[in-house]
């Protein structure tokens, strides 16, 4: 039976969040839905595995219920199909941020920097005046890469900063364009970087994983495959599975 693995984000203000779990977690476990949701005062973050039906309910749910209000309104959802469910069980945590930077005093949902659709990605990199990084970790990016991007060579994304302090100057790179698996690092490291002064940071909006679902094969210029952080490990063109790959650390 094929299942469908949602993967999801949204920067929005969530000061309740620590009463929003528990319903939340009860809602999926009665769903039959296995899989990490992270709840931070900053937005939620997530990726689920179920039948397609309880994946409508979820982001239906996320939609509709009162529970949210309207507050993830524009969520970034990627459908893909999974052969067997991907997740152990089902973890609803309560974390200081969705995905961690380290940096006090940064609101993405309000800072972040310009997105990018897919399908206007390739003209965007092949800019000579554009500098292009990849803001996940090393051996994410060993598995695979846009041609010409930056390897920022971090372990973890909490070390993006210290690559920025050390090794950008706002007066110099005036045009960044910066991607990521499904958007959210690069959308927060976008808020990061404008806070430090770069005048135009771009981000690819719904990262690779929506470039590599959209952008025809014969036109990517993506090379090699995409690590995802689920039993999968990597994805190629069209979302399909790519075959096993060594542990990361992740």
């Amino acid at each position: 039976m094929s299942l469908t693995v949602a993967a999801f984000y949204r920067f929005a203000a969530l000061p309740d969040c620590a009463d929003i779990r528990p319903e939340l977690e009860a809602f999926c476990a009665a769903n039959g839905i296995k899989g990490t949701i992270l709840l931070a005062h900053e937005g939620i973050n997530g990726t689920v595995a179920g039948e397609s039906s309880a994946i409508e309910a979820l982001l239906a749910f996320f939609a509709e219920d009162p529970l949210f209000a309207g507050r993830l309104d524009g969520i970034d959802v990627k459908l893909s199909a999974a052969a067997t469910m991907p997740f152990r069980r089902l973890k609803v945590k309560l974390k200081r941020e969705i995905v961690t930077l380290g940096v006090e005093d940064l609101d993405p949902a309000t800072q972040a920097g310009t997105y990018v659709d897919p399908a206007e990605w390739n003209s965007l990199i092949r800019d000579p005046e554009v500098l292009v990084i990849d803001t996940r970790n090393r051996f994410e990016v060993a598995m695979g890469s846009f041609d010409g991007a930056v390897d920022p060579e971090t372990r973890k994304f909490s070390q993006f900063p210290d690559y920025v302090q050390r090794s950008l100057d706002p007066a110099r790179h005036k045009r960044v364009a910066m991607f990521c698996t499904g958007g959210i690092r690069c959308e927060k490291a976008s808020a990061y970087m404008r806070a430090q002064g770069f005048a135009e940071v771009l981000h690819l909006k719904g990262g690779i994983l929506r470039y590599l679902e959209e952008v025809p094969a014969e036109e990517s210029l993506f090379r090699g495959t995409c690590f995802v952080f689920d039993e999968r490990i990597a994805l190629g063109p069209g979302l399909a599975e790519a075959g096993p790959a060594a542990e990361a650390d992740v």
